[in-house]
């Protein structure tokens, strides 16, 4: 019984390591794989020798341009639709309550 727990154990260990490395798939990329991205982006309208100011907007919205669908992937699939909206929202001044001689309630110095 306890040479069987060891054997276990012992094929767990080695067994963990290589599940955990067969699931990484961020690997470095290639040159062409990077030199490819660029291609698709400037074809989405982003010039890489473009004004530096705007830079993080433009090149966002070309990868917007071609990765739309990645909204989608990140949607909740559990089935149970979205989550409801806030009791409150900003942007609206909240309502002063006066009292009886129209006063505001808090007078403030």
């Amino acid at each position: 019984m306890k040479s069987l727990i060891a054997t276990v154990a012992a094929a767990a260990v080695l067994a963990v390591p290589a599940v955990s490395f067969a699931q990484q798939s961020n690997g470095p990329l290639t040159r062409a794989q990077v030199k490819a991205e660029l291609v698709q982006l400037e074809k989405a309208g982003y010039s890489p020798n473009a004004d530096r100011i705007d830079y993080p907007n433009e090149i966002q919205a070309a990868e917007a341009r071609i990765h739309p669908q990645q909204d989608y992937a990140a949607a909740d699939t559990s089935g149970y639709g979205a989550q409801p909206a806030a009791a409150a929202e900003s942007g609206t001044p909240s309502k002063v309550h006066r009292i009886a001689d129209g006063a505001p309630v808090y007078k403030g110095r």
